[in-house]
């Protein structure tokens, strides 16, 4: 071979960088693959969407959470419906706005429709890829009205038994011990699931979906339990009139158990009323004769004995919605 000959440069460059580059490439693809382990191609859209999401250690008081969520943490207050209007859209759909107060402030607002199942049919979906947030599912859809579903696991998978469009997704095996909402030939709304085999109670359904827990129950003795979880909240109930409610709220003031107690002093005339998937996942669009809407779940807080953190992301405006129930006229 002919002589070839390096300077001092061409030695030590390669052994301070090439190593380097390599295991740069070798942690990514450790990463990566990790992730695609454990989260699907959920994880990846997490992270393309809004840099992922993580809790935070803060304070009750931290200037981080909203002022109405500092209040519910200081005082454990009691809010009061304030006046609720109702704006007909179209035959069979209303919109209105049920502000909470404490002491005549407001501290939240819950942003509602009220449909009417014999004009208007009710869809579950699911992206368990977590590729569409609100306005994805509005365009994609062409409904009246999404709102967030129930509760997925961490690849974006349903972690409830749901019907789509007659396909059963989610676990076999289950323990329901809450609600349901169903949407088949015979019945569209709520149902207890009170000693009740879910299975039998989602068979003929063409849309269902089972979460937890009822809001509202016939005799208000199963409501969510006292704690200082906050969170943007969604909801769907019942009235005596067979009337479907949507409610998703504006701010993060609401425990679930505060919720409950709200709703029931509303004047919404409900029967039941069973709760979604809450936090930054907990949005509504509307798109009906003129009428648009749209509510981007912003909040969620823990706080237990020791610790209190909130859950945040990086960037933009709305996150993934692996679930969604939709509504369009018939």
């Amino acid at each position: 071979m002919p002589d070839q000959h390096f300077s001092e440069q061409d030695f030590i460059v390669p052994k301070r960088k090439l190593p380097l580059l390599q295991l740069g490439l070798i942690l990514l693809g450790i990463g990566a693959g990790g992730l695609r382990v454990y989260a699907g191609a959920y994880g990846f859209n997490v992270l393309l969407r809004h840099g992922g999401s993580y809790w935070v250690r803060v304070r009750p008081d931290s200037p981080r959470l909203s002022p109405s969520m500092r209040l519910a943490l200081k005082s454990d207050p009691v809010a009061k419906p304030g006046a609720l209007a109702w704006r007909a859209i179209a035959p069979g759909f209303e919109a209105g706005e049920l502000p909470a107060l404490v002491d005549g402030q407001p501290v939240d607002r819950i942003f509602l429709a009220r449909i009417d199942p014999a004009k208007f049919r009710f869809a579950v979906r699911v992206s368990p890829a977590g590729d569409k947030d609100i306005d994805d599912w509005m365009h994609s859809l062409g409904a009246a009205l999404v709102v967030n579903g129930s509760f997925y696991a961490h690849d974006g998978q349903p972690a409830t038994p749901l019907v789509s469009a007659g396909a059963p997704l989610g676990p076999p095996a289950y323990a329901a011990q809450a609600g349901a909402f169903i949407s088949s030939a015979k019945f569209t709304g709520v149902r207890d699931l009170f000693g009740a085999d879910w299975h039998s109670a989602l068979k003929d359904s063409n849309d269902a979906l089972i979460s937890y827990p009822l809001l509202l129950d016939a005799h208000g003795t199963r409501v969510a339990r006292p704690s200082r979880w906050l969170a943007s909240r969604s909801f769907i109930g019942q009235d005596t009139q067979g009337r479907l409610l949507i409610g998703t709220t504006q701010d993060g003031f609401f425990s679930l158990l505060r919720l409950a107690q709200f709703l029931r002093a509303a004047p919404l005339d409900l029967t039941l009323a069973l709760n979604l998937d809450g936090g930054p996942v907990a949005c509504q669009g509307i798109s009906l004769n003129g009428f648009s809407r749209r509510i981007y779940g912003r909040w969620e807080f823990e706080q237990n004995q020791t610790t209190a953190s909130l859950l945040t992301w990086p960037y933009g405006k709305s996150v993934g919605m692996p679930i969604v129930l939709a509504v369009f006229p018939k």
